[in-house]
């Protein structure tokens, strides 16, 4: 009876390593995996924050002084130049107030010269001829400040720009003094304003620190750059401690005239890493919310080992591992293998990988 309890283990015994065989030659003959080799070079990829945009000047144009809306020589927007006449308040009550302090000067400078004359032939006193020149004083400052007034009825155009919507005035209706009739905006060069993350601003500031200036690049809605390059000209000096953002902007010349105040978009602003170990997205796996790659050893044998994800370029990892240039990466059949599995498999490079990724992307 012993005999036969001896016999039938070892068959159990061979059965199992049989079976053992039979997986492993069925995974070695299953086909040959697709692996891969990192790369470690320097490369640039590009931090993406949601940006506003807004004319280098933006101003409101009110009405300075009560009355009706005489003429309005512009349109909705329509490009003016610097001192261009775009509204006219009727003049009428500040023309005849100015042409009455014109007459109050012609009449005080008469009195003062008739004055002089007497006070030059010692006929009246210095007294009286200095009241006389106070009087024609008075009268000049009179008309200055009326000429103003009447000047307040043409609203010309403070610097070149783009007139925005008018703010429901028509021909003929009554302006009271302060209300808004439109905006002008000078496009020539545009603000674009966007936060970063501490982080991200501290990696900024040691770039900086070379002495070179910080090119950004524009990502419109209709997700095209901007053909100009932008460059980064101020930052605020305090971070916002509810969101620990700090706001930047960059400013950019457009002299199509092609983005306008009040826009939206997304900034592009350059980070360069140097001798970054890059490996594919697609070679790794997350196990409780941490990343490996499977590593193939001399023998063919998969092992997993941890993976740092320190940036993530589309497509790509920049990581901490302990991987090289020679180490052989797993990038597909990952759900397939187990730690110990014996493989055989086919090596692309690395870059050949990533080309095949975006082309998939883009069909």
């Amino acid at each position: 009876a012993i005999m036969r309890v001896k016999i039938f283990l070892m068959g159990l015994t061979m059965i199992f390593f049989s079976a053992c065989k039979r997986e492993e030659h069925i995974k070695e003959e299953s086909g040959k995996y697709q692996v891969t080799n990192p790369v470690q070079r320097d490369t640039t990829f590009f931090n993406e924050y949601v940006c506003q945009i807004k004319s280098i000047q933006h101003i409101e144009l009110r009405a300075i002084e009560r009355g009706y809306l005489q003429k309005i020589y512009v349109d909705e927007g329509q490009t003016v130049k610097k001192g261009q006449l775009l509204f006219q308040i009727m003049p009428l009550i500040y023309k005849a107030e100015m042409q009455k302090a014109k007459a109050e000067v012609d009449f005080a400078e008469i009195e003062y010269k008739n004055t002089k004359s007497l006070a030059d032939n010692n006929i009246v006193s210095a007294n009286e001829l200095a009241m006389v020149k106070a009087k024609l004083d008075k009268a000049n400052a009179e008309l200055a400040l009326a000429r103003v007034h009447f000047d307040f009825t043409e609203i010309r155009a403070p610097f070149d720009g783009i007139i925005g919507r008018f703010n429901d005035v028509r021909l003929g209706s009554l302006v009271e003094e302060g209300d808004l009739l439109t905006t002008l905006s000078d496009n020539s060069k545009m603000w674009v304003y966007f936060n970063v993350p501490e982080a991200e601003y501290l990696g900024y500031a040691k770039s900086k620190n070379s002495g070179k200036a910080v090119q950004v690049r524009l990502k419109m809605a209709n997700n095209e750059l901007f053909s100009q390059p932008g460059i980064i000209e101020t930052i605020e000096s305090d971070f916002n401690n509810e969101t620990g953002n700090i706001a930047f902007r960059a400013t950019f010349d457009n002299p199509g005239k092609l983005i306008r105040h009040g826009q939206t978009g997304n900034i592009l602003m350059p980070v360069v890493l140097k001798k970054a170990l890059l490996i594919p997205q697609k070679a790794t796996f997350e196990v409780l919310d941490k990343k490996y790659v499977f590593v193939i050893d001399q023998d063919h044998r998969v092992r997993s080992i941890p993976v740092k994800v320190e940036h993530e370029i589309p497509n790509i990892y920049a990581v901490k591992a302990e991987l090289d240039a020679s180490s052989i990466v797993l990038i597909d059949g990952l759900r397939k293998v187990r730690n110990g599995d014996r493989v055989e498999y086919q090596k692309k490079t690395f870059d050949s990988v990533i080309k095949e990724i975006q082309n998939l992307q883009a069909e």
